[in-house]
C-alpha cells in the first residue's frame, strides 16, 4: 500500500511539473506560436504581369511598413488585405490579383516584423498597421471618392474586424477566422489553463457588435486549422447583434479545402459569393 501511495505521488510530481514547463513555455514563447513571419517577399505581382507600386507606410507609433499597391483599371473601390500569421504579402499576389480583377485597386501589406519590415509585433502594433493601410488609400487622389472595404484571411480576418471598429468601412469579408486565440489555444490545450495566461487575444467574438458594416464570412468545414464551428460562432453572434441593431445580417458562403490550400480562389461558390458581395455594397 505504501509503494502504490509513493508511485502515486510520484506521478502527481511529475504530472505537475510537465504542467508548470508547459505553462512556463506558453507564457514566454506565445508570440512565436501566434506569429510566424518571414523575410522580405522573394517574388513581385510582376510575376503574374500585374501592374504595381511600391509604396510605404507609416504607422501612428512610427513603423515604417512596405507595402504594394495594385491599382485596378478602371476602380469601383479600394481593397485593404490583411494577410494571415504566416509568410508575406508575396505568398498572396493570387489573392490580390482576383481582387484587382474585380474592381479593386488592393493594398497588400506587411505587418511590423513581417517582410523584412522593423517594430516589434504585438496584437495592438497589427491594428496600428491596418489603420496605417486603410489612412494610404482613403488619402489617394481619385478623380472621385472610392469606398474602402477590408479583406482578412485567418489571424488577418481578427485584424480587419477591429479596423472596421477604427475606421468607416463600406464592406468587410473575413475568410477562415476564428473566434479568438483563447478559444484556438484552449482547443489545442485543453489540459493548459491557457485563458487565464494568454496576452495574445485577437477576441472577435466580442467585437461582432462593433461591426457597422456590411459583412461577407468565408469559411470550409474542411479547415484542418481554425474549425468550422468557429465561423458558426462569429456567424451567430453576428446576425444576433445585427437584429438587435435592426441592420441587415451578415451574409455567409462555404469555401472548400483545408485552411492553407483552400480560400475564395479555389471555390466556385466562394468567389460568386464574393463577387456577389460586392456588387451589393457598392451598387
Amino acid at each position: 500500500m505504501a509503494g502504490m501511495l509513493r508511485m502515486v505521488f510520484a506521478l502527481l510530481k511529475i504530472a505537475v511539473a510537465v504542467v508548470v514547463i508547459a505553462v512556463t513555455l506558453l507564457v514566454v514563447f506565445q508570440a512565436k506560436l501566434v506569429w510566424l513571419p518571414t523575410g522580405a517577399p522573394e517574388v513581385t505581382p510582376s510575376l503574374l504581369r500585374i501592374p504595381y507600386r511600391d509604396v510605404t507606410l507609416t504607422t501612428r507609433d512610427g513603423v515604417a511598413l512596405h507595402a504594394w499597391l495594385l491599382p485596378a483599371e478602371e476602380p469601383r473601390g479600394l481593397l485593404v488585405f490583411c494577410h494571415g500569421n504566416g509568410g508575406n504579402i508575396g505568398d498572396r499576389i493570387d489573392s490580390g490579383a482576383e481582387l484587382r480583377r474585380l474592381g479593386f485597386t488592393t493594398l497588400l501589406f506587411d505587418y511590423r516584423g513581417y517582410g523584412g519590415n522593423g517594430g516589434s509585433l504585438s496584437e495592438e502594433g497589427t491594428y496600428l498597421d491596418a489603420e496605417a493601410a486603410y489612412d494610404f488609400l482613403a488619402a489617394l487622389p481619385p478623380a472621385k471618392p472610392l469606398p474602402i472595404i477590408a479583406f482578412g484571411e485567418s489571424l488577418g480576418g481578427a485584424v480587419a474586424i477591429e479596423l472596421a471598429r477604427r475606421r468607416p468601412l463600406a464592406g468587410l469579408v473575413t475568410e477562415s477566422t476564428f473566434t479568438s486565440i483563447a478559444d484556438m489555444g484552449a482547443e489545442l490545450y485543453p489540459f493548459l489553463p491557457v485563458r487565464w495566461i494568454l496576452r495574445i487575444r485577437y477576441a472577435s467574438v466580442d467585437k461582432v457588435a462593433d461591426v457597422k458594416c456590411p459583412w461577407l464570412l468565408l469559411h470550409s468545414r474542411a479547415d484542418d486549422i481554425v474549425p468550422y464551428a468557429h465561423v458558426e460562432r462569429l456567424l451567430a453572434a453576428a446576425t444576433a447583434a445585427a437584429q438587435a441593431a435592426g441592420r441587415a445580417p451578415p451574409r455567409f458562403a462555404e469555401l472548400r479545402g483545408g485552411h492553407n490550400e483552400g480560400g475564395f480562389l479555389v471555390s466556385p461558390d466562394g468567389k460568386a459569393a464574393l463577387a456577389s458581395f460586392f456588387d451589393s455594397v457598392l451598387r
